[in-house]
């Protein structure tokens, strides 16, 4: 571990050898960048501090939404006490984020270094009830961030430090106003590695008391549904306009189904849905995100179809048997925070090929100008275009024999 500051340089060279897997990985595509540096080197005192002197204990230390383990793996470095697991807590939203963690822990012989929290239980007291630093990397959605700095302004000390980074050019103003509705005293760094980070102590009295924002409910009259939503989850409590026109569509989807699948189910307005359109139908809702799947959850209970829509925490279905869906509705999404990328709606496409039985049916919704007709053709099986409107493109791919 490093004595001094100075060997952060050391620090960073280490993290150099960190992977994206199972995300996409390319020679311009790095693990860690200037956000973890910059966190790192703010949080450096803190993290030194000595839980033998200072009170110790669990959770010392916590990490939301590590994305490959830098922030983990560099705060079980730079952490005095850090041979106890419990000194490290990582929580993190996206299955993928943990086994790339994993991964990663393995590479640099720190598999043991570290305690994760159970993602399904949210941002509880467990959590954050000993937090005496908290890392995170300011996501894009502002409900994202306000559901998070509630919870730690909630059940952490009052002597709990926050360090929020992010690249300059994504910051806004809304992010200092979020963390400042529940922190008395936030600042910001200087500007290093073209990231800078926000600071906050002094969690405010109200915001120990005060309603959660988050899970929001909503009901949609035009589709007649209660949604339950967590800040993390696209589109929150709105109906999608992809989705919108994809729901237009089910009365056309694999009528003899038994077995569906909604892989990316987000608040779980398709699930719930095709389990509401169609009594016997059972329905597994599948989604990478924590917050995704105690959404659908909760929006399966709060529209009286718990029993037909199951959840599952999943990356692209890669737990589920070969050929054991009829059906698989997928509204795939083309952004990862603030890049733009089509692999995950490929991701799904392959999974949806693998556990379609044969002659099954994946109904699909995107922006027409993705293209993607040819790649479901080529992978799935025969695509027509369902409809087309002046947005979006509808198909209907069977899965070959």
């Amino acid at each position: 571990m490093p004595d001094s500051p100075e060997e952060l340089d050391s620090l960073f060279h280490s993290l150099d050898a960190l992977g994206r897997f199972p995300g996409t990985e390319g020679p311009e595509l790095s693990a860690v960048d200037g956000v973890d540096r910059l966190l790192l080197a703010e949080a450096y005192a803190d993290l030194r501090s000595d839980p033998a002197t200072d009170g110790g204990g669990a959770g010392r230390v916590v990490v939301l939404d590590d994305a490959f383990g830098a922030l983990t793996l560099g705060a079980v470095a730079c952490a005095t006490g850090a041979s106890d697991p419990a000194r490290v807590v990582v929580h993190q939203d996206w299955v993928t984020a943990e086994r790339a963690l994993d991964v990663n822990a393995e590479r640099l012989g720190l598999t043991d270094a570290f305690t994760r929290h159970d993602a399904l239980r949210g941002l509880d007291s467990e959590l954050l009830g000993r937090a005496k630093v908290v890392l995170l990397r300011l996501p894009k959605s502002l409900d994202t961030l306000t559901e998070q700095v509630e919870a730690i302004a909630r059940h952490a000390p009052a002597d709990v430090t926050v360090y929020a980074g992010g690249r300059v050019k994504h910051m806004t103003r809304g992010m200092n106003d979020v963390i400042a509705r529940s922190f008395g005293d936030v600042r910001a760094s200087l500007g290093r590695f073209k990231s800078r980070a926000l600071i906050a102590r002094s969690p405010l009295p109200s915001a120990r008391t005060q309603e959660p924002t988050f899970p929001r409910r909503a009901h949609l009259g035009e589709i007649g549904l209660d949604v339950v939503s967590h800040g993390g989850v696209f589109a929150g409590t709105r109906l999608d306009i992809g989705t919108r026109y994809l729901l237009t569509f089910l009365d056309e989807m694999a009528p003899d189904a038994a077995q569906a699948i909604d892989v990316g189910c987000g608040s779980g307005i398709l699930a719930v849905s095709l389990a509401q359109a169609r009594p016997g139908l059972q329905v597994l809702a599948s989604d990478q995100s924590a917050a995704a799947i105690t959404s659908t959850a909760a929006t399966a209970q709060a529209n009286g179809v718990a029993a037909a829509v199951t959840t599952l925490r999943d990356d692209a279905l890669s737990t589920l048997p070969a050929d054991c869906a009829d059906l698989v509705v997928c509204n795939p999404p083309f952004h990862s925070g603030t890049a733009l990328h089509t692999d995950a709606a490929h991701r799904m496409f392959a999974a949806a090929a693998r556990v379609l039985r044969p002659g099954g049916e994946l109904w699909t919704v995107y922006n027409s100008h993705l293209l993607y007709k040819r790649d479901l053709s080529r992978v799935v099986g025969p695509t027509t275009m369902a409809g087309q409107n002046p947005k979006f493109t509808v198909t209907r791919t069977v899965r070959r024999d």
